[in-house]
């Protein structure tokens, strides 16, 4: 279900909302969701993983095209592929198991890595800090940015802005698992007028943590183990 938000007539930002409507992604949210489940790395990275190769198809509808001519052994066939190229990027360490369902369908994009923490200056407040970037340039390509849990949204606009040392994308693809509503409308501001958000689901609340109410807890400690 697309929910496009207008300022002045104009969409500014357009965002994708999977939990409006009905498919098995659904299934998959609820059971990373679950505390019942979750201690289940396996199977909370693999169905994270799902869930990414769900939004990448989606994505793929939105990419340019061209028509290529294809040798079968019984003659000439035409095939309409994606011409973007793609780079796909993650911000560590959470969004690993996202960018690799994500990278499952587009298995020739370019990859681009980020390293993104909150340094807490006591239990209610943090800055968030970027420490590493690797990537090639992004320059005039479509930049598929995977980060599960889009809490304030600060830890997206700084990868976003690191990122754009390697150039201007053609077109910004925000992936993310769970958003709050504060971080939704905080991104308006912070990423290109045609952005377009793909997220599982989107909370209302944060908590004076700053963490997602219901949300699912900590992605990464989720995938991989405590910190």
């Amino acid at each position: 279900m697309l929910a496009c938000r207008i300022f002045n007539n104009k969409y500014i930002m357009k965002v994708v909302d999977f939990s409006k409507t009905n498919s098995v992604l659904n299934k998959f949210l609820a059971e990373i969701r679950d505390v019942n489940i979750q201690n289940d790395r396996i199977r909370f990275r693999t169905n994270v993983q799902r869930i990414g190769e769900i939004i990448a198809y989606e994505i793929s509808r939105e990419l340019s095209y061209e028509t290529q001519d294809v040798t079968t052994p019984l003659g000439i066939a035409e095939a309409r592929v994606p011409s973007d190229q793609l780079v796909v990027a993650a911000i560590l360490r959470a969004g690993l198991p996202l960018h690799q369902g994500v990278l499952n369908f587009f298995d020739d994009a370019e990859n681009a890595f980020v390293s993104a923490y909150r340094k807490y200056n006591d239990d209610y407040n943090f800055d968030v800090h970027v420490e590493y970037i690797a990537s090639p340039s992004i320059d005039d390509k479509v930049l598929v940015l995977c980060d599960p849990m889009l809490a304030t949204g600060c830890s997206m606009e700084l990868a976003y802005e690191a990122l754009l040392a390697k150039g201007t994308p053609k077109k910004l693809h925000v992936v993310s698992l769970i958003a709050s509503r504060q971080a939704i409308e905080y991104l308006e501001d912070k990423l290109p007028e045609d952005a377009t958000v793909w997220v599982a689901a989107v909370d209302e609340f944060l908590n004076q943590h700053k963490y997602i109410v219901p949300g699912l807890g900590d992605a990464g400690d989720l995938a991989f183990g405590e910190k």
